[in-house]
């Protein structure tokens, strides 16, 4: 089976400047996020993939096309939705949509059907015969979505899907997100400077330092290695207890005046810390349970360069 994205030796320059060095690997997923900081080359190796950006060396592929040798078979499976807006003011909603699904590959009567299909799916079925000029932000944000989705792409890009959203419009595009992974029909591919919009959608992440990849990690996999850390301030604890937490597996270290820090290996949950606890007479004043978060996933690899 073909990667969903694949590079080879790809690199970007800009005059002297290397923008994306010597990107290398193959990346699958139904949903998977792009990270790393200001200036790391995520929107260079997105416009590179849609065929903005010409590599200055290497390859890359798209479910097995190759960007370059075969850009008409990729952009008939790809969709796109950019951060910045790029509307005509006076053309309605579902017009825009069906001009996007024709340029897209659709004929007019098909992409016609498929713009108020993709209008209603994202909630703009009441006001798709409005100009686009007198949209608010959040609906601006959702005829982009709409766009990109019209002409039932195999794989979708979205660049900061949530900016400038207010919550209650950020939790309907992150639904909406959810919905289109969940369904199936389409890979994504979903660029974000908020963690939590990663977080939330994102099965897998690609993170991007200085140009080159830093990490790419499967974020349920990565959780379930992750070590977990636990902290514990008890009162009345005696070598007993010590010996309990010692028998199910933990590493331990323990201070003066009842304080611990515990790394609770797989299996192990917090119920059978209190069960020790409850056997020995001891007291759990205080507790606190910590798994990595895909913060501390993005700051280790920025560290490290890789996890």
């Amino acid at each position: 089976m073909e990667p969903l994205i694949a590079l080879k030796d790809l690199e970007v320059r800009f005059g002297t400047r290397a923008i994306l060095k010597k990107l290398n690997g193959e990346f699958s997923g139904r949903a998977i996020g792009l990270l790393g900081p200001n200036g790391a080359g995520k929107s260079t190796l997105i416009n590179t993939l849609l065929g903005f950006i010409a590599p200055s060396t290497g390859e890359a592929r798209i479910l097995g096309y190759d960007i370059r040798r075969q850009p008409r078979q990729v952009r008939g499976m790809i969709g796109y939705m950019p951060e910045n807006d790029s509307f005509i003011a006076n053309m309605t909603g579902v017009r825009f949509v069906r001009l996007m699904a024709e340029l897209s590959g659709l004929p007019p009567e098909q992409a016609m059907e498929r713009a108020h299909e993709a209008c209603f799916y994202v909630g703009l079925g009441e006001v798709r015969y409005r100009n686009i000029g007198t949209y608010s932000t959040g609906m601006k944000q959702m005829v982009k979505l709409a766009q990109s989705i019209a002409h039932g792409p195999r794989l979708l890009f979205l660049d900061e899907p949530t900016n400038g959203l207010d919550p209650p419009a950020r939790r309907r595009m992150i639904q909406i997100i959810r919905e289109i992974r969940d369904t199936g029909s389409m890979h994504l591919v979903i660029s974000s400077h908020l963690l939590r919009d990663i977080e939330e959608t994102c099965g897998q992440v690609l993170i991007l330092k200085d140009g080159a990849i830093a990490a790419f990690c499967d974020l349920e996999e990565e959780r379930r290695t992750n070590r977990r850390f636990l902290e514990l301030e008890t009162r009345g604890a005696n070598g007993g207890f010590h010996d309990a937490i010692q028998r199910l597996g933990c590493e331990a270290a323990w201070s003066p005046h009842g304080r611990g820090k515990l790394i609770l290996p797989d299996g192990v949950e917090i119920r059978q810390i209190y069960e020790a606890a409850t056997a020995q007479n001891v007291q759990l004043v205080r507790l606190n349970f910590k798994r990595d978060s895909l913060e501390d996933i993005f700051l280790k690899a920025m560290e490290n360069g890789r996890l």
